[in-house]
C-alpha cells in the first residue's frame, strides 16, 4: 500500500507537474503540499478531495487503497452480445488495455466488421468498471457505456453495454473483458446458464 506522499509523488511525476503547481491548483500553501508528501501531517477530506481532483486520482487511490493497485493493464480480449437478424451473437476482438491509476484506455487491436473502436474505463472500488466506448473513425457513429465488475481472481469482468448503434437505436447486451478469448466467451455463455 502506498503512502499519500508516494501517491502524490507518482501522480506529479506522470502528470508532470511540480509542487508549486500542484499547490495552485488546490489552493493549499506549497509548504503545507511538503508537509503532506512527507507525511509529517495528513490532510483535512476538503483537502484531500481537491488533491485527488488535481491529480486526477479517486480517494481510494489517493489514501493508497488496494482497489487503486489493481493492474488490469495489457492484452485482452472484449465480448459483447449483439442482436444480428434477431438472434443474440458474441463477438469477442483483441482489445489492449493501459492504465494510469484508476483510468483504463481501451484500444481495439484489429477492425471489427470494419470499424475499430476505442474507450474509456474508470477503476472504482468494488472493483467496478465504468466507461465508455466509440468507434475510432468518424465515419462509424456506434458508442456507448459500459458497466463491468472485476472478478476476484482479476482475470475477468462482467456485465452489460448499452450504446446507440449506427441506425441511432438503442440498443444493449452483455459484455466481458477477459484475459483470454476462452474466458471471454465463457463469462457470456454463464450468463445464459
Amino acid at each position: 500500500m502506498e503512502s499519500l506522499g508516494e501517491v502524490m509523488r507518482r501522480r506529479c511525476r506522470a502528470l508532470g507537474i511540480t509542487q508549486s503547481t500542484l499547490a495552485e491548483r488546490t489552493g493549499v500553501h506549497v509548504r503545507q503540499i511538503r508537509r503532506y508528501e512527507s507525511g509529517e501531517q495528513q490532510p483535512a477530506l476538503a483537502v484531500a478531495v481537491r488533491l485527488a481532483a488535481a491529480l486526477d486520482v479517486s480517494l481510494d487511490e489517493l489514501a493508497g487503497v488496494a482497489a487503486a493497485s489493481i493492474s488490469v493493464a495489457g492484452d485482452w480480449w472484449a465480448a459483447r452480445q449483439v442482436q444480428i437478424d434477431g438472434n443474440a451473437v458474441t463477438v469477442a476482438l483483441p482489445v489492449r488495455l493501459t492504465q494510469h491509476g484508476p483510468t483504463i484506455e481501451l484500444e481495439g487491436l484489429e477492425a471489427g466488421r470494419g470499424a475499430a473502436w476505442r474507450g474509456e474505463l474508470r477503476l472504482w472500488s468494488g472493483p467496478t468498471l465504468t466507461g465508455w466506448y466509440s468507434g475510432a473513425t468518424g465515419d462509424v457513429r456506434s458508442r456507448g457505456t459500459m458497466l463491468l465488475l472485476l472478478r476476484e481472481d482479476g482475470r475477468v469482468a462482467e456485465g452489460r453495454w448499452v450504446g446507440v448503434s449506427g441506425r441511432g437505436e438503442i440498443v444493449t447486451g452483455r459484455a466481458a473483458l477477459a484475459r483470454t478469448r476462452e474466458e471471454a466467451q465463457s463469462a457470456l455463455a454463464a450468463f445464459d446458464a
